[in-house]
């Protein structure tokens, strides 16, 4: 999903990034969703090939405002696969031990090892975006870490880990609907926070906040995808593709077996 991909250097708008799938009739959606079905299937054969060659490391890095749907993609995208080789990690508040060490100190130790698929759900970029709109640091802490996040990520990307970054797009309306939604549904109620109406109060702020993340860390080691997800079978398709993608320019192979085989017999 190449048009969705963030280019070093590249100016965003998130005003001119669309929300929506380019086409959202009925024969469209469910050739979509045929598609993203078979994209699967061959997700879980590459993770599985991932976990036995066990050479290169996936970090997959999920963002997006509230409601943006990325449980929902972690749910979709990657339920095919074998939990074996899988990790999910969500960052919240840091808990005092965590604060007294450097910010990115409880991240490195979560990333993902040879072999493994890592997802962070919300990540290291909570640092530049709610520490910043929130007012939990000063300008002069929050703005020197786009350096460290990229170096960061460089250094991941040169010992052998395909970094893949995700901000899930939505427009104010469709969060507006699924806030409603925590309220009306009951089997979702429990998903209702407080800090939901807040956050929704700084919807400029925050837009603000992701413009200047994108365009400062989206690199060619670790490329930014700014994907439309009002419509979730429209998400789950290019975030799959993409994955999908990415695993197939791994050019990875079963290695071979320890012992010649063909000679053994099985009584």
């Amino acid at each position: 999903m190449k048009e969705y991909r963030v280019k070093p250097g590249a100016k965003v708008r998130l005003q001119d990034c669309p929300t929506l799938p380019p086409q959202r009739d009925d024969e469209f959606k469910e050739e979509t969703k045929r598609k993203t079905a078979k994209l699967g299937l061959k997700l879980a054969e590459l993770q599985e090939l991932l976990y036995a060659e066990h050479r290169h490391r996936v970090l997959i890095v999920l963002q997006g405002l509230d409601t943006a749907g990325k449980d929902g993609a972690t749910r979709s995208v990657f339920s095919p696969i074998s939990p074996q080789g899988l990790r999910v990690v969500s960052f919240k508040a840091p808990t005092q031990p965590e604060l007294e060490h450097d910010y990115l100190w409880r991240v490195h130790d979560k990333v993902p090892g040879n072999g493994e698929i890592a997802i962070f759900n919300r990540s290291h970029y909570e640092e530049v975006l709610v520490v910043r709109v929130q007012g939990l640091e000063p300008e002069k802490v929050w703005r020197r870490r786009y350096r460290h996040i990229v170096e960061f990520e460089r250094m991941l990307a040169d010992e052998g880990t395909t970094v893949l970054k995700f901000m899930l797009h939505i427009s104010k309306d469709e969060q507006k609907k699924r806030l409603e939604q925590r309220l009306d549904e009951k089997r979702k109620n429990w998903k209702w926070d407080p800090s939901d109406l807040r956050d929704r109060g700084y919807w400029d702020q925050y837009w603000e906040a992701y413009e200047e993340a994108l365009e400062r860390s989206s690199t060619d080691e670790a490329p930014w995808y700014v994907v439309p997800a009002d419509k979730k079978w429209w998400r789950d398709y290019v975030v799959t593709e993409t994955v999908v993608s990415a695993l197939e320019d791994l050019k990875m192979e079963y290695p071979k077996p320890k012992m010649d085989v063909k000679d053994i017999r099985i009584e």
